[in-house]
């Protein structure tokens, strides 16, 4: 009983330690499709990204941001054409969490602390 008690903590802690693989360059181009709540309504939104570009359209309004890739699974997206300062300020992305069909991602305006979060399903390639 012992014996089984043991292999059984040891099958626990080693099976903790997985760490599933993400998947980030999947996810470089492509289209895709954002949800969140905007005062108190769910509301989405699509872009296509190809390396470079990024195009969102949301709210019958389409922006086009510049895509600068750190690493595989961060990027900075800097507006290219701004209408305000705070759309002149750039948002690190860092994807956290990859599926088949999507992402988990963090982000927030360059030097600054608070981030959020959110989920990316893609639509297409």
């Amino acid at each position: 009983m012992k014996r089984l008690l043991l292999l059984f903590f040891l099958y626990l802690l080693t099976s903790s330690c997985f760490n599933q693989e993400k998947r980030c360059t999947d996810f470089h181009t492509g289209t895709f499709q954002f949800e969140t709540y905007l005062n108190g309504e769910l509301v989405t939104s699509e872009f296509i990204r190809n390396d470079s570009i990024e195009i969102e359209k949301f709210q019958g309004k389409t922006d086009t941001s510049k895509v600068r890739w750190i690493n595989d699974c961060e990027y900075i997206l800097r507006n290219t054409n701004p209408n305000s300062m705070a759309e002149e300020k750039a948002i690190h992305m860092k994807i956290l969490t990859t599926t088949k069909d999507g992402y988990t991602f963090e982000y927030g305006q360059v030097g600054e602390s608070q981030k959020a979060r959110g989920s990316v399903k893609k639509i297409s390639d």
